[in-house]
């Protein structure tokens, strides 16, 4: 079912008494109701206490991972860590041998069921490292109680032997066996398996000739159908707990939906779209998750591209499906993108990130962002928030080009949060909340103001200096 998202321009036009203003003295505007009586030291409440049942996923690699064949173990050392922070699950990359063999980021697979286990594209480690090290990896990451989730690419294949492909009229590489990419010797494969073939004459262009053909029975029966399929080996044998889909556009969602009935787990697309409608519709058909582009885009155009934070109350798929939305304010690609437009500024990505981690959804942080110094502490005390007073309705109580302030209303027993965000300069608004005569402080650590709502829930809140400020009720 849909939920519905409370459009902030109905409230900005009744404003509910609400007022702005530019604030370099770090004090509300004495002229402004409420009065807020001084400040006063801090009493938090402990964010332990509350558990609202949600996690942050971590993508946990960027493009060309290095020390090469050392990243399983790199990865292993850090699952302790990470669990004690928040994380709930690690979204690994594609672990299967690729025709770059220990260069490959896994992206063109050629042996499904090589793990770093058969000597072949001149390596027998992939360039995360060996069989034994992804199952350490894997074990110690259950151990936390962290879920692990396969990177699976069913578009196309790399690295095969050279055939004669009748319906190419050439030559393609689409011999997959023991001595041509296969050592494995599990789904061995050749031009009848790929497009075109006597079957279909599709091709989506990614390889030509080396696109897989999911109508074809032999693919599925080991892609997903086969007891010893690629699908139930990775969950049944490998350990792994869900799914990333790697460039879904390339082949229909009813082959994602066969899988996942299959096999089950969590899933999440890779569709590529900032149109919230276009990835809902493939959350209709597959019944998975899927990557909300749509939020990125948002995020990007109201803190890159157009400054203007309105951008921020337009549509986005976590609105609708809140449950299916996994947000993101970077992931390999983008970022190794030379496009402005498809990356999101650093000095704007701990604002972006204080919008997932405050919004319904489920937060994806990039491996290389948590690793960023100035970013980590900052990060822990978002997923720390997240997955605790995040909770409740969503209302967005006043946006404009420069401000956003949004209230998550809590649950019984959670108060929920305000998120204060700021492009240009400090401020302070009035705003009404659910909270009756509390205390009410900045949990991010961004500003040391306090400030007591009134009997009714007014009150007035601050925002840092182009920053963020994450509030709520103290002791």
């Amino acid at each position: 079912m849909k939920n519905k998202f409370l459009h902030p321009f109905l409230f900005s036009l009744l404003m509910l008494g609400a007022c702005s203003s530019d604030d370099d003295s770090g004090e509300p505007d004495p002229g402004k109701e409420p009065v807020n009586p001084p400040p006063v030291e801090a009493q938090p409440i402990n964010l332990a206490d509350y558990d609202n049942g949600t996690g942050v996923m971590m993508q946990a690699f960027y493009w060309d991972v290095e020390p090469r064949h050392e990243w399983w173990n790199l990865l292993t050392e850090k699952v302790d860590d990470w669990a004690n922070a928040g994380i709930d699950r690690i979204w690994l990359p594609p672990a299967s041998k690729g025709q770059s063999g220990g260069y490959s980021m896994g992206y063109d697979p050629s042996d499904y069921y090589d793990l770093g286990e058969y000597f072949q594209h001149e390596t027998t480690e992939t360039r995360f490292g060996s069989r034994e090290e992804l199952d350490n990896l894997i074990a110690a990451a259950h151990s936390n109680g962290i879920e692990v989730i396969a990177d699976i690419v069913l578009n196309h294949n790399s690295g095969g032997g050279k055939e004669w492909n009748p319906y190419v009229q050439d030559s393609t590489y689409t011999l997959f066996d023991e001595a041509h990419g296969n050592a494995s010797g599990m789904f061995n494969r050749t031009w009848e398996d790929f497009h075109p073939n006597n079957t279909s004459e599709y091709d989506s262009g990614y390889f030509l000739g080396q696109d897989l053909d999911h109508d074809v029975q032999h693919v599925q029966d080991w892609l997903w159908l086969n007891d010893n399929s690629v699908a139930k080996y990775y969950k049944n044998n490998v350990g792994f707990d869900g799914w990333r889909f790697d460039f879904v556009k390339g082949f229909s969602p009813w082959v994602v939906k066969d899988w996942m009935e299959s096999v089950g787990g969590f899933g999440v697309a890779e569709l590529w779209d900032g149109n919230p409608a276009v990835l809902e519709k493939y959350i209709e058909e597959t019944g998975i998750s899927v990557f909300d582009f749509s939020t990125f885009y948002k995020l990007e155009e109201a803190l890159d591209r157009y400054d203007d934070l309105t951008y921020l109350t337009r549509d986005m798929v976590w609105q609708n499906y809140p449950d299916k939305a996994v947000t993101f304010t970077a992931n390999h690609d983008t970022e190794k993108d030379t496009h402005e437009d498809n990356r999101i500024a650093a000095e704007n990505k701990m604002m972006a990130y204080a919008f997932i981690l405050t919004h319904p959804g489920y937060p994806t942080i990039f491996y290389s962002d948590y690793e960023n110094e100035q970013f980590q502490e900052k990060l822990n005390q978002l997923i720390l928030i997240n997955n605790t007073i995040a909770t409740g309705e969503v209302e967005v109580l006043f946006a404009d080009n420069d401000e956003y302030i949004m209230h998550r209303k809590g649950t019984d027993g959670n108060p929920g949060l305000l998120l204060y965000l700021s492009t240009n300069g400090r401020k302070s608004h009035t705003v009404e909340t659910t909270w009756s005569s509390k205390r009410v402080m900045d949990y991010t650590g961004n500003t040391e103001y306090t400030a007591l709502t009134t009997e009714s829930g007014v009150v007035t809140i601050q925002a840092p200096e182009e920053g963020y400020a994450v509030y709520s009720i103290m002791k």
